[in-house]
């Protein structure tokens, strides 16, 4: 039951990816056939394509985050002896849970700012609806750093 319901929030996740980046392929070549054939785009266009790239980014560290396939600076642990790789896996990945969880939070502050104010991205989108993906995304990763952290101390305690 655990493993289906996860291998579902993957491909949930998965399918969100791949149809921002649709939109945004598609809203971008759209935008540049209106321009140079008519002389005129969507005047709601750019901001939105600016939105998507932020949707993106967050979505794309989501999922690079769910399987450890994130950038990591390893230089050090390169040259760690074996005995204290664990330690310094569970230091970085429990740091980095806590700096994710900071930027969940000042995201969720960011957003009920933007909600409070009633300000619009475009076409009378509130920006607070198009910001929901950073206190979102950033409450993912931290949740999925603790977890990766625990998995490193787990597998530190199996024989």
């Amino acid at each position: 039951m655990c493993r289906r319901l996860t291998n579902g929030l993957r491909r949930l996740e998965d399918g969100i990816l791949a149809l921002v980046l649709a939109a945004m392929i598609l809203l971008a070549i759209g935008q540049v056939v209106l321009r140079n054939v008519w002389g005129a785009g969507l005047d709601w266009a750019d901001p939105l394509l600016r939105i998507l790239v932020l949707w993106i980014a967050l979505l794309g560290a989501m999922a690079a985050t769910r399987d450890n396939n994130h950038i990591s600076i390893d230089v050090l642990s390169k040259y760690l002896p074996p005995f204290l790789k664990i330690p310094a896996q569970l230091i970085s990945h429990w740091f980095t849970a806590i700096i994710c969880a900071l930027l969940a939070w000042q995201g969720a502050r960011l957003t009920l700012m933007d909600y409070q104010d009633a300000t619009t991205a475009f076409a009378s989108v509130p920006v607070w609806i198009c910001q929901l993906i950073i206190p979102f995304g950033f409450g993912i990763m931290s949740l999925r750093f603790v977890l990766h952290g625990i998995s490193a101390l787990m597998d530190r305690e199996a024989p």
